[in-house]
């Protein structure tokens, strides 16, 4: 089993308005935790948890983490959960799209990561968690940019890990599978009504209700989230869904093209090998 820290630690959370999120939040404070969570309207959280306190902030506006930080002081876990979902054609996305999906799910969480890391190391303690997502490990079609966004926070999560371990700093990643939160409901889509890729993706788009209306609750989530959080030595990346053990675990034994072949076809779509 692994070691847990002791003893009552302030958590800050973002994105805790609903969601993985509001899971989170909710079992730090049942653990009696100290909790600061995130919204980009903290007046308006349709509903509020008790024992949160709400701090504003847009990850698409860097001075708003420097203030979130400033706002929150000593802080012991740093969440970023914060992010917006996409799928569609990569051809048929706008490059203003393309920034800003990468400003609210890479950019946004390394401006607070940076307001937050002089306090942690200074007081030689810290552990910060990016929720990051399968499809960064298992990347498949009609997600390109999102799992790219996902990708390089897991690749900021995995550098600065050691760069800040003499520090007393932890540094880990916690990937999701297929969760049952209705983020399909909120997903931003590109996809042109005459595009040549209209009708695989419609096939994806398909297989990714049905996969998420029997994904993981937000609750067994969180609870992942929680234990790389609170865990005395994380592990560099955790990942929870339906198929992670049997996925992950093919990934270390069979070819990589296998594998993408495989995460293709729990999408939906049929092999075509380059």
């Amino acid at each position: 089993m692994t070691k847990s820290i002791t003893g009552q630690r302030t958590v800050l959370v973002t994105g805790a308005s609903s969601g993985i999120g509001e899971a989170v939040a909710r079992q730090f404070v049942a653990l009696g935790h100290k909790v600061y969570g995130t919204s980009r309207n903290p007046d308006a959280v349709a509903n509020p948890i008790p024992g949160v306190t709400y701090v504003r902030l847009d990850n698409e506006d860097y001075a708003s983490a420097t203030e979130c930080a400033a706002a929150v002081g000593d802080l012991d876990i740093l969440i970023n959960n914060a992010g917006e979902s996409a799928a569609g054609a990569f051809e048929d996305t706008p490059m203003d799209a393309v920034e800003h999906l990468f400003k609210v799910n890479v950019f946004g969480p390394v401006a607070l990561t940076k307001a937050v890391l002089p306090r942690m190391r200074h007081r030689r303690t810290g552990t910060i968690v990016m929720v990051g997502s399968m499809l960064s490990s298992f990347p498949v079609a009609f997600r390109t940019n999102y799992a790219a966004t996902k990708s390089a926070l897991k690749g900021y999560a995995m550098a600065l890990r050691r760069e800040v371990a003499p520090y007393g700093i932890r540094v880990t990643t916690v990937e999701p599978g297929t969760i049952a939160t209705g983020i399909g409901d909120r997903r931003t889509i590109h996809i042109k009504p005459d595009s040549v890729y209209r009708e695989e993706y419609e096939t994806l788009a398909a297989a990714t209700r049905r996969n998420e209306a029997k994904g993981i609750s937000a609750a067994s989530m969180a609870a992942q989230i929680v234990e790389a959080a609170l865990a005395e030595h994380p592990r560099p990346l955790y990942a929870r869904g339906n198929r992670a053990p049997v996925v992950f675990t093919l990934q270390r034994f069979v070819p990589r093209q296998l594998v993408l072949d495989l995460t293709a076809r729990i999408h939906g779509l049929k092999k075509v090998r380059p």
